[in-house]
């Protein structure tokens, strides 16, 4: 193998690049000044023609010959372009908004669901997104598909739901590695929706109140179990005191009385009972007859 040779990557970025570094040779500098003359026999009308106006928000490419010019796009201002040997085209670099329309990805769980999201994108290099691909924005669209449907398919569909943000972050830098030879830098990349089937929805929805049932029984039978343990030290502190029994009788007559009722149910003890009436509930017992 010949020692000279490069590395496969090296020489694929090197004819990536697209800048020759050539001279124009004898035939191009005739070229050149044939039209440079052309355009000063004919100034009052070429001036208007070979002169271009680029805005702030763009860069201008010009190939000489089909040679570009210099490594670097030209910069906003006038721009001259000499008749017949120079080509003149206009980049914009503003942000680009790139609507991914609705995928259907069969996720690692086997679950069918349709995902779209958008893509914001924009050109930092002119001369790499002119000379390295021939439609810059079809290829970034495409690739986004391609990127979303394989990413995707990688994930369960709880994985999707819940991690939306690492998502998009893994399809961002993947998509940002792939479009840096095209002069492309990806700003942002988001999941818009998340289509999954109706039956499926309906079967989540049955766990999740299945989930939330279960929940509510295992927090009234806590409750159930604290009540009841309070209502054991209430009845501990109530044995030792029986008068604290007497208080409680009237707080909750206060409580009923301040709710204007008219009819009062008053509780009271048998013992009291007996001492009013004078009538003990062991006298109303049978004395067994003796032989």
């Amino acid at each position: 193998m010949d020692s000279r040779a490069a590395s496969p990557e090296k020489q694929d970025k090197d004819d990536l690049v697209g800048i020759s570094n050539k001279r124009l040779g004898v035939c191009g500098w005739i070229l050149f000044f044939l039209s440079f003359l052309l355009m000063i026999i004919t100034f009052p009308i070429s001036i208007w023609m070979c002169l271009k106006i680029i805005k702030e928000y763009e860069r201008a490419v010009v190939f000489r010959l089909g040679r570009i010019q210099a490594d670097k796009a030209k910069r906003p201002g006038l721009v001259l372009v000499l008749p017949c040997v120079d080509v003149f085209v206009k980049v914009d670099l503003r942000t680009v908004t790139c609507n991914i329309p609705p995928q259907e990805i069969l996720t690692r769980d086997s679950v069918t669901t349709q995902v779209d999201g958008v893509v914001y994108y924009r050109i930092h290099s002119a001369v790499s997104a002119v000379a390295n691909v021939s439609d810059v924005h079809q290829a970034t669209f495409l690739l986004a598909q391609t990127t979303l449907r394989n990413v995707l398919g990688t994930q369960t569909l709880s994985q999707i739901l819940a991690g939306r943000e690492e998502v998009a972050h893994s399809i961002q830098t993947l998509l940002d590695d792939a479009t840096e030879l095209w002069g492309i830098r990806v700003a942002r990349v988001e999941i818009k929706d998340v289509r999954i089937p109706v039956q499926l929805q309906r079967s989540m929805a049955a766990e999740a109140e299945a989930r939330r049932e279960a929940r509510a029984r295992v927090l009234a039978a806590e409750g159930e179990m604290n009540a009841s343990k309070s209502l054991k030290s209430a009845s501990m502190v109530l044995a030792e005191s029986p008068v604290a029994l007497q208080l409680r009788y009237l707080q909750t007559l206060t409580a009923v009385a301040t709710e204007k009722n008219s009819t009062i149910v008053f509780p009271l003890p048998m013992n009291i009972l007996e001492g009013i009436g004078g009538v003990s509930y062991n006298n109303h017992r049978k004395v067994p007859n003796t032989a």
